[in-house]
């Protein structure tokens, strides 16, 4: 399936509705984003995209490669080639009054040029705006969305497992996970929202290392390589039996994610009290699924299944010691890490067709996280899992 002219103009209206809507008064949207960039034009460049009040298409200005952005945009002459700032006024006039635009991501030093050549009134945050508009999909990013989770669940399940070898450490694991990835079709990049987050094949730990502090915010943890890179795979870890192995990545396909955790237990069976806690979070991933229904609440889904875990199961719930994050799931999207967030203080209920990667884990002091983490579709009959199901513990001999 392929991108369409129809697909993108309804962006366009979309997103003049939504301005219209909750900003009466904006004047023009600047967009410089290359995630963004994507949604609204079909190709990534060293550009940006001017929406105006009362008008549909925005203008595309292109530095480099406007060749390229010709090559893949479906919508063509919306493009002009850029030089500098100041070949745009020819197209758009100077005035951009009102103006709103990605504050969360783009340089302070970008936007001190770009305004050095209009006259703007005012300058607004539009970043949480687009992630709302973002959090629908269509039937386009369905498609895309769950061939990538199709992939990625056979990726950890039927071939991550050969992966393993005794000795190997970390970092060869990871680079073998990663080889795999591009043969199962991952596009190569996992991009997140949130400023300054990394990761390459993803979060991936041997035993007790996935309980290890790290920036990134997730339940889980990793050594990494060194200060330089804390999350690619230790070189001095190195695979031995009755190792917990932990394997969270995310799994892209023109440009729209998976987000996936399995669990392994390498050389041994795990006892009672590791499978037990493991299916545990299992039957929280299906409770919260069951309440995601169109028009329900995160903050309250969230609330009530937390509500339903005693008070010693809560104890390295979601995070080890005092690393707990406070949520439950989270969007996945162009980003891995988007709206909505089934968590406090997201009161916006949900809508049909959002997809949401749902994570309850556990850490278990001296053995690593366990926990699943799977890909869900907004449905009216509830979260609809995409990435194949919930899976128990695999045991690799």
């Amino acid at each position: 399936m392929k991108l369409t002219e129809t697909e993108l103009k309804n962006r366009w209206k979309k997103f003049s509705s939504l301005m219209d809507d909750r900003y009466p008064d904006w004047d023009s949207a600047v967009i410089f984003s290359k995630v963004n960039q994507y949604y609204f034009a079909g190709t990534m460049q060293d550009a940006l995209l001017i929406f105006k009040k009362g008008r549909l298409e925005p203008g595309y200005y292109v530095r480099r490669s406007y060749d390229r952005a010709i090559m893949e945009m479906p919508v063509v002459d919306i493009a002009y080639e850029m030089v500098k700032y100041s070949d745009i006024l020819e197209h758009e006039g100077d005035y951009l009054g009102n103006m709103y635009t990605e504050l969360e991501v783009v340089p302070v030093a970008t936007l001190k040029r770009f305004k050095k050549r209009f006259k703007i009134s005012s300058i607004s945050s539009i970043d949480y705006d687009i992630m709302d508009l973002r959090s629908v999909k269509s039937e386009y990013e369905i498609h895309w969305q769950k061939k990538a989770c199709i992939e990625h669940h056979n990726l950890l399940v039927n071939t991550v497992p050969s992966l393993m070898r005794e000795g190997m450490s970390e970092a060869e694991f990871v680079g073998k996970v990663f080889d795999s990835m591009v043969s199962h079709g991952y596009q190569g990049i996992t991009r997140f929202f949130r400023f300054g987050t990394e990761l390459i094949a993803g979060q991936i730990a041997f035993g007790t290392n996935s309980l290890l502090p790290t920036s990134f915010d997730g339940p889980g943890g990793a050594m990494g390589n060194s200060p330089a890179s804390p999350v690619t795979g230790s070189r001095t870890r190195k695979l031995k039996k009755g190792d917990i192995v932990f394997v969270d990545c995310g799994f892209g396909m023109e440009g729209y994610n998976s987000d996936k955790t399995q669990v392994y237990a390498f050389g041994f069976k795990p006892d009672d009290k590791i499978t037990d806690i493991h299916k545990r979070c299992m039957e929280i991933q299906e409770l919260t699924a069951e309440k995601m229904l169109p028009g329900a609440i995160p903050s309250k889904i969230y609330s009530e299944v937390m509500a339903t875990l005693p008070k010693e199961f809560l104890e390295n719930f979601m995070g080890y010691k005092d690393r707990q994050v406070k949520f439950l799931g989270h969007g996945v999207g162009l980003h891995i890490d988007e709206m909505p967030v089934i968590a406090k203080g997201f009161n916006a209920p949900l809508i049909e067709n959002m997809t949401i990667a749902l994570e309850p884990k556990k850490g278990i002091e001296g053995v690593g996280m366990v926990g699943p983490e799977d890909t869900y579709l907004v449905t009216k009959s509830g979260g609809v899992c995409m990435t194949g199901r919930p899976m128990e513990i695999i045991v690799v001999d």
